[in-house]
């Protein structure tokens, strides 16, 4: 206040200054009261700045020497700020505003703004008061403050971006990676009304409007397009309840983003939006909804930019516009939404003048001076009087990283753009842009200067980027990344840096400084801002799907049952989570193959399930899923889209809708098929819905696909059901062929015929005769199923159905045995009779129909009197019509038909009459006289076919130019597939005439026969061609052998390709002829399509026929081949012909033909499948024998013979025997099958014959069943006597193997052995047992020698198949019989041997209590620094490791038993108590085991339910053995068994054998979590927990999650624990918790590891807190995924509150040794030995520091240790310290 008080004084007497003040400027300024002024001045918290501070801070560097002649002491800045003020009075009275006191300029009261308005010229402060600066009013900095959801509110104005286009919004990209959408209704008032039109009309209709219905007529794309810039209004910031974020919503609506502009203050170059009222032809009508009915705005369509065009513009949209001036009456606004221009800012594009600052709004570009700038921001003045700031982004200094304090300095003008509007700020201020692609209004591009393109195109969404390099460092907020390509730049938050927390960044330390390079996922991209926001934490890195855009449909996923919902029918379904974020829908009909009678028992929550994607809607982010087997493991490329499917292909749907004539096939997407019911089995089916049900999966074949218009026809018929035989038998058919076969259906309307290879024909009941419907039921009743039908017409193929329809009339028999039967339109001829049958009948015309669909109109004026007046005129469907032709339109192809007799017969154009040209293009030709024969014109192109040029030679002369007569040679043709696309319409060509063309016949004719109305010209476009007479043309008897050609393709027909060489001459080429490349020849139509062009050489010509064979294949055809000339070696071109199981026959000719056997097939006898070939399929054959006598010949298909000889053979060819070795390992075919063995091709004329003893090196009784005809076996060859009729060769593994072990036979056998075997059969008196892996070594085992005592029943005791392990008793060589033994006093010996080292290896573990335990219970006695001098720190961290996790490490269950195999004694020791009574009877109980032999294991354990059975007598509370027979038991699968046997051996054992009970609960917890569900497992976990320590049950139920990969379970038990009281209070719970969280499961929880620490201290007692503390800090440091700098944090915490705590520093430094740094080891040693330290610990501490320092190396570093140790005990010395 004393500033302002000095003021006052100051201006309250003027009449005492001196002459030299009163020259100040600042005191010339007129003044209003000060008494006032000081009432209103502001409040401190908002000082204004002084001049002069203004003047140092701006301007320090610019100061000028005082001038002479009592020049002004202001500066330049000071003479702008004066002048400014002086406007900003004007402006704001225009305004109607008051100004705020803030920035000086506040009009609230007149003394106020004098207050606010800051003094020039210096002044002195007052010496009186030390506290004068801090009272001084200093000018108030302007916050730099961008756009984010908290400073975002409703009515904030922003420039944005469309960055994407729905059918419900548009999606825009606002400011700061902000981004907004736009309902339809919150676009214009003319699209508003549109919509609720739309609305009325329907619901006026009745039709029903759901809430999620899109507008049909409304497309958001046809109005706006990505990219575009417009101005938005922020209405709501509300919560996006559905996905749990703030959802901003905005408006276009010219009326609120248009707020404050008044047709007033309205200036050039500003900026309007503006929506469209009406599209008028030279511009738009716009509606700016400002003041007043009569303003409006006109947009020249010359002014809307090159993205948009004219007439597609509807009413309704919208544009960001720039004003481009007024008319003269002012009630027109011309506008301009150019962007090219209007951002043009080098022309003055930018508002310099306005008359308030509600003209500054988004989008407007303007001259900015700048005020201040720091390194990454810059503030200045718009017309200074509005405050704009450019924040981190939209200076510019993240992008380029340059310091702006250097690049703007105060002062300068800089052009910038207004994006965003704070409407809170006081006084006011506007967000600006400084990037280039803002100030340009266009969209941001990137790379090199010569090809820039769009960022995500250089990048695309969800990608990954491998190095990515930090380049700029914000530390409280994120880092900006180099992205590796030019200009093209990502933003990392702070929090999707780490999968944890970073509390803060620096640019110089740590992982994140700058230059450090980090592998990045692609999250989004900002247009407006240009950066990608991008997320290096790992979990994002490894997440396979960031976006519903990136799963392809189709695509096998694997997913976690999320829960299962009904949906809006009533159905269940099942939500699967994808990823995170990402979650599927399986409806009810996808869930199974099957339908499911309780999903819920298979779709739990948690499970992991294997899906495959149906479809995707990222607009509405769903995705739907399918877990049909039959789908998701279905090795079929999926059918997503039209374009990638053709006719042929197979792969399954799913039927979605069935109705009785066919279904609806569902694939995947949008793409659908329909299945007609004829197609759905081979069986005849009337009904559909009868036989398929809605939801199965289909197998079907495309018979037909419409691309365009996404129509597809499928059948589930299967083509290899009939073979190819029907498929060729059908394609032989034509129209009018005569045509026989057998009835196999009839009904009352129609007949089905067998025409033989499974082709079908329809004879309907009208065709069967010419006469009357009852001659016709006639007929019908006397045709016969299973009788022939001769001499019926084809009049009808249909190729979807593969059928054909026929008739039997006698007067279409007759027209198709002369060959006259229409079967095409050029059939037809003028004048003509013909014959045909009623396709329909209307009111005023008759259909009638001929062969091949072909239809004329028979019209009533056309029909004899008598049948005009009679109904339908006498005729009926199929009724026979006999007709003349009066009139053929060639154009249209029709034709009409009169049943009347011609009164008058028709003129014809004589050929010598000549027709006046009508605007000719050649303005010589006066008459089609002129046209005369090698006459050079000009003609214009009016289309363009595959084979022909239609040109006009004048508006009534038209001509033809055959695609042969277009080019002289063959470098000219540009595309060889499609000759023609480089010729278009209208394009004028030179032509000379050839001739003249029957459009008729499609056949060249000299140019004399001109006839018809509208002749048509046969023209060439060669230059080359010398043209004098009509001897000139090119004619078959001019063509010699071999000369060359260039053909277009005409014609493809079955075996022949026809082409064109000239406009008179067509030639043919046999399909084996078109390419040297035969894999072209699988799809000719494909690679050799009609109009396509080929070089081709004269193979032979035939004057006399007129046939001429050309070739375009470089080798010699095969066509000419014979055996005679055929040579071994030879690779020819086949086509295969017939397939059998053993071989294929293939064509090479018409003389040459042979067999291909499964030898010759492949090189490897693995691929060697005949039905891998289809007939039809042409190949390369080589040739490989020739037996003229026997006219055979040997071919193969091996790529070694018919490629390359260097490819790999794996099966060699076998030509002789002589190739052969014994021991030679060989493969062949099974050739024939005898009963005295088998004999094997290996060869074309070597075959092995393999005994019946070679076969299997154990006997098979039926040994046939196990071979076949054409099997593929493997062998060794054993003889190969020359003179011998085969190569002998043997079967046996033991041959082929060399780990075989050969079997035991009889002579083997030796007395006392002991064998392996099985029981074959059980009698009475004893048991018939096998031996294993022998040759049927049998013998018997007597009851009496089965055991000890005596058995009653040896059926209780054995059943067949047991496995048992027996002793030789007796062999009797004459009688081949052995005698067993199975006393188990036989094999005891062995069993002892093995016991003991069983014994020796495996023992459970003991539960030691922690070291560590104990070293802290001994700390909190004793509060001295050298308690604990003598801990071992290498020892410490080993014991620090071993008690991480007590509960995981605790006695385990090993479920093979192998870790129970202990002996007795210890487990007696174990579980016994304290009193000497116990023990007694423990010491007898193991001298009466030991002395029980039946209680011992032999060496290989029991094998049989009775070995165990025997064991447990003696061993009955054994938790080993127990254990082992439950083993035994699940290895034979017998689940229940060995469940029944663990409740058996809880019910059998001492309830004193609390740790063998113990494992046998294991045991069976083991069993049913591997078997049962987890409601069982939890029912048997609690009955555990009630019969043995619970703490103890725990431990080993957590690890048998663990072991079972189901952490999730793991992870449940943990949390009951921890809110088990009588658990907690336990230091080792919360440690092994916190290990299980960081390590176990996946993926690792830090967080929640690292809150259980403050809940332990809660629990645990206050004694251990430092321990539960410090172990904690210990599993940061030795667990991959801690954080040692927490560790560190937690212990110096920990020696900070107990610094003589010797314990905590040795742990502390054991962890710094074994997983820190040398550093950081060293920095802990000094610490420690700054202490007060006794002299034995202090020695110890030395001590270990220098063997530390020796250990790492550092020589020099021991010196040290050993100075510092020698200065320490001469400081104790002085001290006098014992």
């Amino acid at each position: 206040m004393a500033q302002f008080k000095r003021k006052a004084d100051h201006d309250a007497a003027p009449a005492k200054k001196d002459k030299s003040a009163s020259t100040d400027r600042s005191a010339k300024r007129p003044r209003k009261s000060n008494s006032a002024a000081d009432q209103n001045a502001p409040a401190p918290s908002s000082p204004a700045k002084t001049p002069e501070d203004a003047q140092v801070s701006l301007l320090k560097n610019e100061e000028r020497s005082f001038p002479r002649g009592g020049a002004s002491v202001l500066t330049p800045l000071e003479h702008k700020q004066i002048q400014i003020k002086a406007n900003q009075d004007v402006l704001f009275e225009h305004s109607g505003q008051n100004r705020s006191g803030a920035d000086g300029l506040s009009d609230e009261g007149s003394e106020a703004g004098e207050e606010g308005a800051p003094r020039a010229g210096k002044k002195r402060r007052s010496k009186k008061s030390k506290k004068a600066p801090l009272d001084e009013p200093e000018e108030k900095r302007i916050r730099v403050e961008g756009l984010s959801y908290k400073r975002i509110v409703r009515g904030t104005m922003v420039l944005a971006q469309v960055s994407e286009i729905t059918s419900r919004d548009l999606v825009l990209s606002l400011p700061n990676n902000l981004s907004g959408f736009v309902s339809l209704t919150a676009i214009s008032s003319k699209l508003t009304a549109r919509i609720e039109k739309l609305v009325d009309e329907q619901e006026a209709s009745g039709a029903e409007q759901s809430d999620g219905e899109d507008f049909e007529d409304i497309d958001l794309k046809e109005l706006f397009y990505v990219g575009q810039y417009l101005r938005a209004y922020v209405t709501s910031t509300g919560d996006d309840t559905s996905k749990g974020k703030k959802r901003i919503e905005l408006s276009i609506d010219p009326k609120l983003v248009n707020q404050g502009i008044t047709k007033s203050n309205l200036t050039v170059h500003g900026m309007v939006q503006a929506s469209v009222i009406s599209n008028e032809d030279h511009g738009l009508v716009m509606d700016m909804s400002l003041e007043g009915p009569d303003l409006k705005g006109f947009l020249s369509k010359s002014e809307l930019g090159r993205n948009i065009k004219h007439s597609k513009v509807q009413e309704g949209a919208v544009f960001l516009c720039m004003v481009s001036g007024l008319n003269t009456d002012g009630r027109i606004v011309k506008l301009s939404a150019d962007h090219e221009k209007v951002g043009n800012l080098k022309k003055t594009n930018y508002v310099t003048d306005a008359s308030a600052i509600d003209v500054f709004i988004p989008g407007t570009a303007v001259d900015m001076l700048i005020t201040d700038s720091t390194p990454t921001t810059v503030t200045g003045k718009i017309m200074g009087l509005l405050d704009a700031t450019a924040d981190n982004v939209h200076s510019g200094a993240a992008e380029t990283g340059q310091d702006l304090s250097d690049k703007y300095s105060p002062g300068s003008k800089i052009k910038a753009r207004v994006v965003y509007t704070f409407p809170d700020a006081d006084p006011k201020k506007v967000g600006v842009s400084l990037l280039e692609h803002v100030l340009s209004l266009s969209p941001r591009m990137s790379g090199k200067s010569r090809e820039k393109k769009s960022a995500v195109d250089m990048v695309p969404i969800s990608s990954t980027v491998e190095e990515a390099k930090v380049i700029s460092v914000e530390p409280m907020g994120g880092l900006y990344l180099d992205l590796g390509f030019k200009g093209v730049l990502g933003y990392a938050h702070i929090s999707r840096l780490t999968d944890g927390r970073i509390e803060r960044l620096s640019e110089d330390s740590g992982a994140y400084k700058i230059g450090s390079k980090h592998r990045a996922r692609i999250l989004s991209y900002n247009d407006m801002d240009g950066l990608f926001q991008v997320s290096l934490e790992q979990k994002v890195l490894d997440q396979v799907f960031l976006r519903v855009e990136d799963i392809p449909i189709g695509k096998v996923v694997k997913g976690k049952v999320q829960k299962l919902i009904i949906d809006k029918k009533g159905a269940p379904a099942v939500l699967v989570e994808l990823a995170e974020g990402i979650t599927g829908i399986v409806p009810e009909m996808h869930l199974a193959d099957v339908h499911l009678q309780h999903p819920e028992r298979k779709f739990r929550e948690g499970v992991t399930v294997t899906a495959r994607v149906l479809s995707t809607d990222p607009e509405q982010r769903r995705i739907r899923l399918t877990l049909k087997k039959s789908l998701v493991n279905s090795e079929a490329e999926p059918w997503t889209d039209y374009s990638t499917i053709s006719e042929g292909a197979t792969g399954p749907g799913t039927l979605v809708d069935i109705k009785a004539r066919g279904a609806l096939v569902q694939f995947f997407g949008d793409v659908k098929a329909w299945l007609p019911v004829a197609e759905m089995s081979e069986a005849y089916i009337d009904d559909a819905t009868r036989h398929f049900q809605k939801g199965q999966v289909v197998n079907v074949r495309v018979v037909s696909i419409e691309r365009e218009e996404g129509r597809m026809l499928v059948s589930c018929k299967d083509p290899d059901s009939v073979g190819a035989e029907r498929e060729s038998s059908f394609k032989s058919l034509n129209p009018g062929d005569i045509v026989q076969g057998t009835v196999i259906e009839k009904s009352a309307e129609s007949a089905t015929v067998d025409l033989g290879h499974g082709v079908k024909g329809v004879l309907r009941l009208g065709h069967l005769t010419d006469g009357s419907e009852k001659k016709d039921r006639h007929t019908m009743a006397r045709i016969r199923v299973g009788g022939p039908l001769e001499d019926v017409v084809l009049i009808e193929k249909h190729y979807k159905s593969r059928t054909v329809t026929l008739s039997n009339k006698p007067s279409l028999r007759k027209d198709a045995q002369a060959r006259r039967l229409i079967t095409d339109f050029e059939a037809v001829r003028e004048g003509e009779i013909v014959h045909g049958f009623v396709r329909g009948i209307t009111p005023d015309k008759v259909f009638v129909e001929f062969g091949a669909r072909v239809v004329g109109l028979l019209y009533k004026s056309q029909l004899p009197v008598e049948m005009v007046e009679i109904p339908d005129f006498g005729l009926r469907k199929d009724q026979s019509i006999a007709a003349r032709v009066t009139h053929i339109d060639a154009s249209q192809e029709r034709f009409w038909l009169s049943m009347t007799a011609p009164d008058a017969k028709q003129l014809r154009i004589s050929s010598g009459s000549a027709e006046a040209t009508v605007n000719a293009i050649d303005k010589d030709i006066k008459s089609t006289a002129d046209l005369a024969f090698g006459v050079s014109t000009t003609a214009r192109i009016r289309s363009v076919k595959n084979t022909q040029l239609n040109v006009q030679l004048a508006e009534n002369v038209m001509g033809r130019i055959s695609a042969a007569e277009l080019f002289d040679s063959w470098d000219e043709i540009r595309d060889k597939k499609h000759p023609l696309q480089q010729f278009s319409m209208n394009e004028i060509i030179t032509v000379k005439v050839l001739g003249m063309h029957d459009a008729r016949n499609h056949r060249f004719l000299p140019i004399t026969h001109r006839t018809g109305k509208v002749p048509t010209f046969e023209l060439t476009a060669k230059t080359k061609t010398d043209l004098a007479s009509e001897a000139d043309l090119l004619t078959l008897d001019k063509i010699a052998l071999g000369s060359s050609f260039l053909a277009i393709v005409n014609n493809i027909g079955e075996s022949f390709v026809w082409v064109n060489i000239s406009a008179n001459i067509r030639g043919r080429i046999e399909l084996l002829d078109l390419s040297d490349d035969l894999s072209l020849l699988a799809n000719v139509e494909e690679n050799f399509p009609v109009g396509s062009a080929l070089k081709v050489r004269v193979k032979a010509v035939d004057v006399g026929t007129g046939k001429l064979d050309l070739t375009a294949a470089s080798n010699p055809s095969a066509k000419s081949l014979t055996l005679a000339n055929l040579k071994v070696g030879m690779v020819l071109p086949a086509r295969v012909t017939k397939v059998n199981e053993s071989s294929i026959v293939v064509h090479v000719n018409d003389n040459i033909a042979g067999p291909v056997y499964l030898p010759q097939l492949a090189d490897d006898y693995d691929n060697a499948k005949p039905s891998n070939y289809r007939p039809g399929d042409v190949v390369r054959v080589c040739v490989i024998e020739v037996d003229i006598p026997n006219k055979k010949v040997g071919l193969s298909t091996r790529p070694s013979k018919v490629l390359s000889s260097s490819l790999v053979v794996k099966d060699p060819e076998i030509t002789d025997r002589s190739q052969l070795h014994i021991n030679q390992v060989v493969r062949g075919f099974v050739m024939h099958v005898a009963d005295n063995g088998l004999f094997v091709r290996l060869g074309p004329h070597v075959d092995a014959y393999v005994r019946i003893a070679e076969i299997s090196d154990a006997f098979i009784k039926d040994w046939k069943v196990g071979f076949h005809v054409d099997q593929l076996v493997e062998g060794k060859i054993i003889a190969n006597n020359p003179n011998a009729k085969n190569v002998q060769m043997s079967l046996k593994k033991s041959l082929l193997e060399k780990d075989y072990i050969p079997p035991l036979s009889f002579d083997d056998v030796k007395v006392g052995q002991i064998v392996k075997a099985k029981v074959r059969k059980v009698e009475d008196f004893g048991v018939f047992i096998v031996v294993d892996n022998s040759n049927n070594v049998s013998g018997l085992c007597h009851a009496s020698e089965m055991a000890d005592g005596r058995v009653d029943n040896v059926k209780e005791l054995y059943k067949e198949g047991d496995a048992v392990k027996a002793r030789v008793l007796a062999i009797n060589p004459e009688k081949h019989r052995v005698n067993f033994g199975l006393k188990y006093v036989y094999i005891n010996q062995a069993a002892d041997e093995d016991m003991e080292d069983a014994s020796s290896v495996s023992a459970v573990e003991e539960i030691v209590e922690d070291d560590d335990m104990r070293s802290v219970k001994s700390a909190e006695s004793d509060e001295e620094f050298g308690v604990h001098e003598d801990v071992d720190m290498d020892g410490e961290a080993t014991r620090t490791e071993t008690s991480i996790m007590p509960g995981l490490s605790a006695p385990g269950f090993d479920w093979t038993g192998a870790t129970l195999a202990f002996d007795d004694s210890k487990a007696a020791s174990d579980s016994g108590s304290d009193d000497e009574t116990s023990k007694k009877k423990k010491k007898h109980k193991k001298a009466t085991i030991k002395e029980d032999l039946t209680g011992d294991l032999d060496a290989q354990g029991p094998q049989s339910v009775a070995d165990y059975e025997r064991l447990l007598l003696g061993q009955p509370n054994s938790a080993k053995l127990w254990v082992r027979y439950m083993v035994f038991q699940r290895e034979l699968n017998e689940i229940e068994k060995a469940r029944q046997i663990a409740r058996r051996a809880l019910a059998t054992m001492n309830p004193r054998e609390e740790k063998e009970r113990l494992d046998v609960w294991t045991a069976l917890l083991h069993l049913e979590n591997d078997f049962s569900n987890d409601d069982i497992v939890g029912e048997v976990f609690k009955e555990a927990c009630q019969f043995n320590d619970a703490r103890e049950m725990h431990e080993r139920m957590i690890k048998i999650y663990i072991s079972s990969a189901k952490p999730a379970r793991a992870d449940s038990i943990y949390q009951a624990m921890i809110k088990n009281k009588s658990f907690t209070p336990d230091p080792q719970l919360w440690l092994s918790y916190a290990a299980f969280l960081m390590s176990t499961i996946q993926p690792p929880s830090q967080a929640r590891a690292r809150a259980l620490l403050p809940r332990a201290t809660q629990s645990v007692p206050e004694s251990q807190h430092r321990y539960l503390t410090s172990k904690f800090a210990a599993l940061e440091f030795k667990l991959p995924n801690g954080d040692s700098e927490r560790g560190r944090t937690i212990f110096e915490g920990l020696v900070s509150a107990w610094p003589n705590k010797g314990d905590i520093w040795d742990m502390y430094l054991a962890l710094e040794i074994s997983h820190g740094g040398e550093n950081n080891v060293r920095d802990l040693f000094e610490r420690m030995t700054k202490g007060k330290l006794k002299k034995r610990r202090g020695e110890t501490l030395f001590k270990k520091w220098r063997g530390w320092e020796e250990t790492v190396g550092n020589a020099k570093g021991a010196e040290r240790v050993t100075a510092l140790e020698r200065a320490w005990v001469e400081r104790r010395e002085g001290e006098g310290e014992e």
